[in-house]
């Protein structure tokens, strides 16, 4: 609360004076109680000041028959994963009800360390929508990665203190934070007391416990119920992941159901979606839609999306709720199941209409980020052994598996085929020449390969084909252009979106990107890519060296379970 004009506010509370604006009659849903409830919302200045019928407004909005819900939050995501500017993102996203996001600009960080991160948060301060950052932990995400740049505690502490910062962002490096790393400390101590956002896929037993006495106070990991009920009993917070790649909502959710779990402990977040999935499903409605198809209450789903996400980041005192004192941030929807989104309010005004406009200017350093020297034929080279280790794709999930095989192979070199696809990622940053090379089951493109730039964390250019010839191409390509993803088929380049923002980003306008990107990705399941698989953001998770089993980085392939690249 403002106390400022909480003399004016509360004169309006009392009914002595009309409310600016009164949201007539429509069925409040309720948070605290799980009630629903015919009612009236009167806001003045972007706040609730009264709930109740006696109230009169100079303006009134009629919403008999309609739902009135808290605006939605997004517990977790990295605005550069959807593509778009971090403006244009909320652009789209507030249309589906999501008016506050929590944002880790991590993959910015790792590109341009304190710069990207300054980007992030320049570009969403005047939306209409609140988006809060949570401090990069991680700027590598492991100490030997190739990254763009290194941020450590002392460059943190510039931000501390800014309230738009939370806390500390997700922590990836679990072995440094178990391990009580002397760097790792002095970044969780800078933020005791705040929020700390944990990454910790599959970590169990007395590492986990070493994880949390640390202070990590939520998990998006999670990809079983099992290891959903063993964070939830030490405490942790779960935001359930349902993004591009990584779609964990249906087994968690069904398993909150069927064992009556108290919902209080459970949020839902995208982490990373992009901006084409975003506009054909939705953002975190399609989180309660899902949930709803689930067997989950609508208002239990609801309450997922608002007030449990506002405590977890102690922002329940303003955001999350519908009563006085609440910032006025509403969701109108026609009914309860299909969550049908068709107003949304930001401190009261209607955001229907915003409409971004990029910022960055055309000489900004953050669009000269690719430097990496030309990759030559000999460097995709792969030697065959009695064995090799291979990348197993799990549709649906960016974990993957861990396979050891014979690989198919011509003159003691591995050749791709329908089966195993040929990998690859080239470090971008510091012209270095370093290009890791493995080999993927069940990607199945045939015909040509994918190139990205978008490659977590580190973001080196990531390419995945059948044939080196294309996959050169597509380097060559994404080279010269400063970063993006290009799809190229029996040696033509079929389709490109430059991202010249860090190679993360595109300001050419969501149509633009849009269009093309559907068609990028449609033309990638012709070429064999399987549904289940979405094969920019599987491409872009590949080279994460902090998540089970497998991953590949510019040293080689990655075993993430043992912490030791994989030789031969």
């Amino acid at each position: 609360m403002d106390f400022q004009n909480f003399s004016e506010l509360a004169r309006v509370a009392r009914g002595e004076v009309p409310a600016k604006v009164v949201f007539r009659g429509g069925n409040v849903v309720n948070v605290f109680t799980g009630e629903v409830l015919q009612t009236s919302v009167a806001v003045t200045d972007g706040t609730i000041v009264g709930i109740g019928d006696q109230y009169i407004g100079e303006t009134e909005i009629d919403l008999t028959g309609k739902y009135l819900c808290p605006g939605f939050i997004d517990g977790h995501l990295h605005l550069e994963s959807t593509i778009v500017t971090p403006a244009e993102l909320v652009e789209q996203a507030v249309k589906c009800g999501t008016t506050t996001y929590i944002v880790d600009p991590h993959e910015a960080a790792n590109v341009s360390g304190a710069d990207g991160i300054d980007y992030i948060l320049d570009e969403t301060e005047d939306v209409p929508a609140n988006v809060f950052v949570m401090m990069p932990s991680c700027v590598p995400s492991l100490p030997f990665e190739d990254n763009g740049c290194t941020f450590d505690a002392a460059e943190m502490k510039q931000y501390v203190g800014n309230p738009r910062i939370l806390g500390l962002g997700e922590v990836m490096d679990y072995v440094s934070t178990v391990g009580a790393v002397p760097m790792m400390v002095e970044k969780l101590a800078l933020f005791d007391g705040m929020p700390k956002d944990g990454h910790a896929p599959g970590l169990s037993g007395h590492a986990l416990n070493a994880y949390v006495l640390a202070g990590i106070t939520n998990d998006h990991e999670c990809s079983s119920f099992d290891e959903v009920m063993e964070k939830r009993r030490l405490g942790m917070h779960i935001h359930v992941r349902e993004g591009s790649a990584a779609r964990n909502l249906e087994p968690i959710v069904r398993g909150i159901v069927e064992t009556k779990q108290d919902i209080s402990g459970f949020s839902f977040c995208t982490d990373d979606k992009h901006i084409e999935d975003i506009h054909t499903e939705g953002h975190i409605d399609f989180c309660i839609r899902k949930a709803i198809a689930c067997g989950m209450k609508p208002v239990d789903a609801i309450r997922m999306a608002t007030i449990n996400t506002a405590k977890q980041y102690n922002l329940h005192h303003k955001l999350g709720a519908i009563a006085p004192g609440m910032q006025a941030d509403f969701v109108v929807v026609d009914d309860l199941e299909s969550v049908a989104v068709s107003r949304v309010f930001h401190k009261g005004m209607d955001v229907s209409g915003f409409h971004a406009q990029p910022k960055l200017p055309m000489d900004s350093p953050l669009r000269q980020t690719v430097h990496s020297l030309p990759v030559q034929p000999e460097q995709l080279h792969l030697p065959v052994g009695e064995s090799n280790a291979v990348i197993r794709v799990i549709p649906n999930e960016i974990v993957t598996g861990h396979d050891t095989v014979k690989l198919p192979q011509k003159d003691g070199l591995f050749v791709a085929d329908t089966e195993f696809s040929k990998i690859a990622v080239v470090e971008r940053h510091h012209n270095t020449g370093k290009v890791g090379v493995g080999a993927v089951a069940g990607f199945h493109i045939h015909g040509g390969a994918i190139a990205s730039t978008v490659a977590h964390d580190s973001h080196n250019l990531s390419v995945i084909g059948d044939n080196d010839a294309d996959m050169l191409l597509a380097i060559e390509h994404l080279r010269k252009i400063g970063g993006g993803y290009t799809l190229v088929e029996h040696g033509k380049i079929i389709h490109t979106v430059p991202l010249p923002i860090m190679g993360l980003m595109s300001d050419a306008g969501f149509n633009v990107v849009q269009a093309e990107l559907s068609a990028m990705i449609a033309k990638a399941h012709k070429m064999g890519v399987p549904e289940g698989v979405s094969p920019l953001i599987l491409l872009s998770f590949l080279a994460l060296p902090v998540i089970p089993a497998l991953r590949i980085t510019p040293r080689g392939v990655f075993d993430v379970e043992q912490m030791q690249f994989i030789e031969g």
